[in-house]
């Protein structure tokens, strides 16, 4: 079978090198362009070690794009983290279609941040989905899914790293031979059941103290490691990163109860508070809350945000 893997970044080099150790019959392996400055995209690097060619358009929606496309003679593309806009055309190209992964349960968390949209909303669990592509966001039949449970302290990384990751990695290796097989499903999404949320960014990631602490807790954990959340302290911001859900934190939303080793307690809204551990300062590295702490002059009963 000739295969055409597109995608880019970690997540689309491990798909590429499991194909490879199986011995797979790549025909072309297409990525985002380069950037100046910026180190060779890992699955490009893979591809190039390996003497596979590589194809990097600024665009898929130019005639120049689906000719190449159909140049391959290729029997499946497997998109692996795509984050161009592939038209239809292209698509349909390779004699059985193409297939791509998503991190949540479609049509639930349509967009660019559906990992961390779950974890903020204070679900229990994610998931990962195969589908076939169409020119909507995040639409098309789905070919697999598979879930996972969030832990009530599991943060972005946590969730995508020791989960998401590695179970789409062996879904797209399991979905290419469900084609191989001529078995792969096409269920249609209901997107009446879905949803859709836009960038998880640093607006969505800034702290209201006045939330109840399952809330800050749960944006802290979603922002977590990106995009970092925040608040401020002395008018400066300051990115919030690990941190512990407190039962009891008695003081105005935003006070400091409490500066110790473990880092810093504030409290909410709803009379309960988040313990921060590891922050990050404004033009710095991340350091222990008790460090920040100690070289600012933060101390219990100052405010933090606005």
């Amino acid at each position: 079978m000739r295969i055409v893997v597109h995608g880019q970044q970690a997540f689309g080099r491990a798909v590429l090198e499991r194909l490879i150790e199986r011995g797979e019959n790549i025909v072309a392996v297409c990525t985002a362009p380069d950037k100046e400055g910026r180190p060779l995209d890992p699955l490009k690097e893979l591809a190039i070690e390996h003497g596979l060619p590589v194809h990097q358009p600024a665009s898929w929606k130019t005639t120049e794009a689906l000719t190449l496309m159909q140049s391959f003679d290729a029997d499946v593309c497997i998109m692996a983290y795509v984050l161009l806009f592939v038209p239809q055309p292209v698509l349909d190209a390779p004699r059985l279609g193409s297939f791509q992964y998503h991190p949540s349960l479609l049509p639930m968390h349509r967009g660019p941040s559906s990992i961390n949209w779950p974890i903020a909303m204070g679900a229990t669990r994610t998931g990962l989905s195969i589908f076939w592509p169409n020119e909507g966001l995040d639409e098309g039949p789905i070919l697999m899914q598979k879930e996972c449970e969030i832990g009530p302290d599991e943060t972005l990384g946590d969730i995508y790293f020791k989960k998401l990751y590695p179970m789409g990695v062996d879904a797209m290796i399991e979905s290419l031979d469900l084609v191989k097989a001529g078995t792969a499903p096409k269920h249609v999404q209901n997107l009446d059941e879905g949803s859709y949320e836009s960038w998880f960014g640093k607006a969505q990631a800034e702290i209201d103290w006045c939330k109840p602490a399952a809330y800050v807790y749960n944006t802290i954990r979603a922002a977590n490691p990106q995009p970092g959340a925040w608040t401020t302290v002395k008018g400066d911001t300051l990115q919030l990163f690990d941190s512990r859900l407190i039962e009891t934190a008695d003081a105005e939303p935003g006070v400091v109860v409490e500066v110790s080793d473990d880092g810093i307690l504030v409290a909410a809204g709803d009379g309960a508070g988040v313990r921060i551990s590891r922050v990050r300062p404004a033009g710095e590295g991340k350091i222990t809350a008790a460090e920040f702490a100690a070289s600012s002059g933060i101390r219990a009963g100052d405010q933090l945000g606005s």
